[in-house]
């Protein structure tokens, strides 16, 4: 399992918090995704068996909520 913490400065809401905690949850091998508007941090856990950290980013840049390392 491994998981990481990043900033995604345009979460500026609730509503952000629950698009990215719903749609990067979706992603196969994602285990949890917690998002936090005040401080703009999502942290993630998955299994790297069956998805990549670069898949999870990707698709974040996709849903528009690019994460910065």
């Amino acid at each position: 399992m491994s998981s990481k913490t990043v900033r995604v400065p345009n979460i500026s809401c609730g509503h952000c918090t629950q698009t990215i905690e719903r749609e990067v949850g979706e992603l196969g091998g994602v285990e949890s995704v917690s998002a936090e508007a005040a401080s703009q941090e999502v942290t993630i856990q998955w299994d790297e068996g069956l998805t990549s950290w670069e898949e999870i980013q990707s698709f974040m840049s996709e849903i528009q909520y690019p994460p910065i390392q």
